[in-house]
């Protein structure tokens, strides 16, 4: 197995999910903080309302699951999924029922 194929084992995603109520001022408030944070602290917005980051590797998605409950919005449901590169490469898109092709990470790369 060569050292690419290796680190892409090691390498991790981090997808953060949520679904927060934004009826009143407030919760839309808390909502867009929270996206804020996310992405302040590295995420990209995969959708409206899933973020992901890459990491590498579990230890190092240690802090960030502490950051993140840390700022957790006081009303909503909020996961956090975090999968290999590996697997994610492995993930099927479809926009507009046309398929999108994965491009290898940038960051991963780097290794």
């Amino acid at each position: 197995m060569s050292n690419l194929e290796l680190n892409r084992y090691e390498l991790m995603w981090m997808m953060v999910l949520f679904d927060l109520p934004v009826i009143e001022k407030k919760e839309r408030k808390a909502a867009t903080d929270f996206r804020n944070f996310l992405l302040d602290n590295g995420f990209s917005m995969v959708q409206y309302s899933i973020y992901t980051k890459l990491f590498s590797g579990k230890d190092a998605c240690e802090k960030y699951y502490k950051l993140i409950v840390n700022n957790l919005p006081p009303y909503g449901k909020v996961d956090i999924l975090t999968i290999t590169d590996r697997q994610y490469s492995n993930i099927i898109s479809y926009s507009s029922g046309d398929k999108i092709e994965k491009k290898q990470s940038e960051q991963l790369m780097l290794f």
